[in-house]
Parts: C-alpha cells; sequence; structure tokens
C-alpha cells in the first residue's frame, strides 16, 4: 500500500486500485478483501470515484431507505393497535355474552351452544 500511495510500484501500473493493491502485497484479490483493517486504511487513503448518476441514485436511495424505516414504523404502530382493537373486541364479546345469559336467565358458566342466538 505504501509503495502505491507513494507513486512508487513495483509490480503494477500504479494505479490505485484494489486490485494493484492486492498484486503489490503478492496476494490474492479475496485476500485484500477480507483484510477489514487494510481495506479501512486504504479507503481512507484513497477517495471513492463516482461516476456521473451515482450520487443521485446513492441520495435516492438512502431517501427510499429512510421512507422504508418510517413505513415499518407505522406499520408496527398499527399492527400493535390493531392488537389492542382485537383484546378490546374479546373483552367487549365476552361481556355482551354474560350480559345476554343474564338476560335470559341463563347461569354465567353456560356453555357456548346452550347460549340464547346473538341478534
Amino acid at each position: 500500500m505504501t509503495r502505491l500511495l507513494a507513486g512508487q510500484p513495483q509490480r503494477t501500473d500504479g494505479a490505485l486500485t484494489k486490485e494493484n493493491l492486492a498484486r503489490e502485497a503478492g496476494v490474492s484479490h479475496a485476500t485484500v478483501h477480507r483484510a477489514t483493517d487494510v481495506l479501512a486504511e486504504w479507503n481512507a487513503h484513497v477517495p471513492v470515484r463516482s461516476a456521473p448518476g451515482e450520487r443521485a441514485r446513492d441520495d435516492a436511495l438512502a431517501n427510499l431507505r429512510v421512507q422504508l424505516t418510517q413505513a415499518r414504523g407505522q406499520a408496527r404502530e398499527l399492527h400493535d393497535q390493531l392488537d389492542a382493537l382485537g383484546t378490546v373486541a374479546a373483552h367487549l364479546y365476552a361481556e355482551n355474552l354474560a350480559l345476554r345469559r343474564r338476560m335470559h336467565g341463563s347461569p354465567p358458566t353456560a356453555a357456548p351452544g346452550n347460549l340464547p342466538p346473538v341478534g
């Protein structure tokens, strides 16, 4: 890496690429990509070149990721509200059945098959 960054390559054309980094080091391309510390240092020294349109694409992706995170949060909130409403509905249904039993003189522990028709 030092030779490439200093402009004194011995095994490559001197272009600041990860492929040349691997060749200068005498290791495989895969080995370079497994060396996360070396890659972090490389990325700190070598600016990432963006092709035209990549920045706009990256900004759009970042915006979509934010929107997705917000949508997931809203979906989670709605799911929680739905669970709460289901619980309330179940309690109201049980209370309604108990009131119908009392109204028709059935014992409170009557089996569901012996309940009066609803409606």
